[in-house]
């Protein structure tokens, strides 16, 4: 009687592509798409301003409108706001705006002076909309501003950039625990796959741990924002702020738990950007204390 032979199942194969993806990359071996990125650089700017926040933690919205405006200014490299969102965006583009919505919700703020900001550069009211939960779905957008808020994650380790369009999948338990390597699966998913032309973090008040939800102990005000348009670029400058905050906590090395391996795994399997610090030039303006870069 002959052996059955094993079944692969896609998940067996993702697993194992990604643990053989990261496990080679860990050994110095580089993969085609990883010497593609060696060539270049992905820019990220962070801007801040120590008095965003005043001492009861409220926005002050016209330096909140200034920090905005210089990031766009650093990251496109134009003279102007309007110019720069025009880089980014067309002026018929219906454009969806995706904030963290729960648990350490992004600032209203936020969505506020980037919602007034494109309007000023052209963009018709009505051609800007949510696009975070239903009935609101990306399907009906041209172009996305992802919009996260900085913060740690109990189950993914970093719950910022590429955990943001979970809620997209259809099915966010998969994508949790063992499953968080494939958080970006979802940014290829048809009617997401580039159209993403900036991610820009809310990191007025980042949570290095405990997260989602809102702990004090472990929340500081860093009074910035962090942008650019390689999303895996943005979530990794956003992950060295977090574990230097956290190595500054205990005056010791603290690692993440669980490791964020979705940071590494959307660079190297599912391509999405660079997750290599000496591949990211990253543009400072503003305040300079404690930047933890």
């Amino acid at each position: 009687m002959q052996n059955k032979k094993p079944v692969l199942t896609r998940r067996d194969f993702i697993r194992g592509t990604i643990g053989v993806t990261l496990g080679a990359s860990i050994l110095g071996f580089k993969w085609p798409m990883e010497e593609a990125q060696a060539a270049g650089s992905s820019l990220v700017a962070v801007v801040r301003d120590k008095n965003a926040l005043d001492s009861a933690r409220n926005v002050d919205s016209a330096i909140l409108e200034k920090m905005l405006a210089q990031t766009l200014i650093k990251v496109t490299g134009q003279k102007n706001t309007k110019d720069a969102w025009l880089t980014l965006v067309k002026p018929n583009d219906v454009i969806g705006l995706v904030p963290t919505s729960h648990l350490n919700p992004t600032h209203d703020e936020v969505v506020d002076v980037v919602k007034r900001s494109l309007r000023d550069a052209g963009i018709p009211k009505n051609q800007i909309r949510m696009a975070q939960g239903r009935p609101h779905h990306p399907k009906k957008c041209d172009a996305l501003i992802a919009l996260p808020s900085l913060k740690a994650h109990w189950l993914t380790g970093i719950g910022t950039v590429m955990k943001l369009y979970i809620m997209y999948s259809g099915r966010p338990s998969n994508y949790h625990q063992s499953d968080s390597a494939k958080l970006g699966e979802i940014w290829n998913l048809p009617f997401v796959k580039d159209k993403t032309k900036l991610v820009l973090v809310d990191s007025l008040y980042p949570l290095c741990d405990k997260g989602p939800q809102a702990d004090p102990r472990y929340q500081w005000s860093y009074n910035g924002i962090i942008a650019g348009t390689d999303p895996v670029a943005v979530e990794t400058v956003c992950l060295k702020i977090i574990t230097e905050k956290r190595n500054a906590i205990r005056g010791e090395s603290w690692p993440l738990t669980p490791p964020p391996i979705c940071v590494e795994a959307a660079d190297k399997v599912y391509g999405l950007g660079t997750s290599r610090m000496e591949q990211i030039r990253i543009e400072h303006y503003g305040w300079e204390k404690d930047l933890l870069l």
